[in-house]
């Protein structure tokens, strides 16, 4: 990263700062970019600055939230009462597939802080960035789309395991792996967006269709082979037996632990690829900021699983499926030479993030799909366009 961007980047830092503190901090604003502008080395001035980036954020950003929810009205009267702790709890929890998506934004800018300080290419910010668009758009778009039938849903889940056999037989292949589809210089791995959405899918609709599927997908990542997300097929069919146990489930989890142990057996000789894999482990030997930020934005994935299950007890099943496919990639990723999820230079787990977050309900204690469309219809102010608005 040039040294002229590198000073862009404490200016735009500083203006960002000062423009989300609150009156009685904008002094320590000022201060900050004070002292930033006085130091010379360009390097030292950027990671001064997102220091007090972090000291300063947490309560800027709670006064920012509470702005756009204090004005929120049904029928005259005030949508959010109480504390100030419960205006943010309330605000979150009743929206899962908004809090997701804050907390897509907010892992992927804590990326993007953490590469800027490693010295990672501008290019690789700028495909964090755009994957981060593309999941979001097709989120939407997805979401708008009439809630699938069970067939509908089992041939999705057949088609995922498809792609991935094909992948696993025609894909790039790397030291004996073949994991990866190549779009001109971008290597796309199937796996990371298609694996979270299909686990979500089958923890709603289970039956013949679905689970020759996830048997499919289950010998399909044996042979690619890829340890990591065969780990997360079998965490997420685990999650789910916890909580539901049927014939379907248990010939499915049966299938995903056989090709877990089948990826144990055969030995996993990629390297590293720098600011894709061990960065849990490396983060902060670059910068106590930067290891923060990795930190933070791996925790920041699994948050609408943890709120949602402390409060959403009806749908359950979603979120610990939810959870334990994204922590299964975080721990892969702390363990072997495998991808970072979201925080890590690479847009197949950012859009496979955004993705999987169709799976969440738009209200807490309401199934996703027509149920929640309906409630936008009836009530307009319980729609996520007004937390998206105050989110911008």
């Amino acid at each position: 990263m040039s040294l002229g961007l590198r000073r862009g980047l404490t200016n735009l830092a500083c203006r960002a700062l000062q423009a989300t503190l609150p009156p009685s901090l904008q002094s320590w604003g000022w201060a900050v970019r004070c002292e930033a502008a006085s130091i010379p080395d360009d390097t030292r001035a950027l990671l001064f600055t997102l220091d007090s980036l972090c000291g300063l954020m947490p309560r800027a950003v709670v006064s920012h939230l509470l702005q756009p929810f204090a004005t929120l009205t049904v029928n005259g009267a005030s949508l959010f009462k109480g504390s100030t702790a419960m205006h943010i709890l309330d605000a979150t929890v009743r929206r899962p597939r908004a809090l997701g998506i804050a907390c897509a934004i907010g892992a992927v800018m804590l990326g993007v802080v953490y590469m800027a300080i490693a010295g990672a290419p501008m290019r690789y910010l700028a495909v964090n960035a755009g994957a981060l668009v593309i999941g979001l758009t097709m989120l939407a778009l997805l979401g708008r789309a009439n809630a699938p039938g069970q067939t509908r849903i089992g041939g999705a889940i057949i088609a995922i395991a498809g792609t991935l056999l094909a992948t696993a037989l025609l894909g790039s292949e790397v030291e004996g792996a073949a994991r990866w589809v190549r779009l001109g210089e971008l290597a796309i791995q199937p796996s990371l967006i298609l694996l979270p959405v299909m686990l979500l899918a089958f923890s709603r609709t289970r039956s013949v269709l679905a689970t020759g599927g996830i048997v499919a997908a289950a010998a399909a990542l044996a042979l690619q082979p890829d340890r990591a997300m065969a780990g997360m097929l079998a965490s997420g069919l685990v999650a789910l037996a916890v909580i539901h146990r049927d014939k379907h489930l248990s010939v499915a989890l049966a299938a995903g632990v056989a090709g877990f142990a089948a990826t144990l057996a055969r030995a996993d000789m990629l390297p590293a690829v720098p600011y894709v894999d061990q960065i849990l482990n490396s983060a902060f030997d670059v910068h106590v900021g930067a290891g923060l930020a990795v930190l933070a934005g791996s925790v920041l994935l699994l948050v609408p699983a943890i709120v949602g299950w402390w409060r959403d007890a009806g749908n359950r099943a979603t979120y610990a499926v939810f959870g334990a496919v994204w922590f299964a990639a975080i721990v892969a990723a702390a363990l072997g030479n495998y991808p970072t999820p979201i925080v890590g230079y690479g847009g197949s787990a950012i859009i496979g993030y955004a993705i999987s977050l169709l799976a969440l309900p738009k209200l807490a204690g309401v199934r996703a799909g027509a149920v929640s469309r309906a409630c936008d219809e009836k009530d307009g102010t319980l729609s996520d366009r007004h937390l998206l608005v105050g989110l911008a």
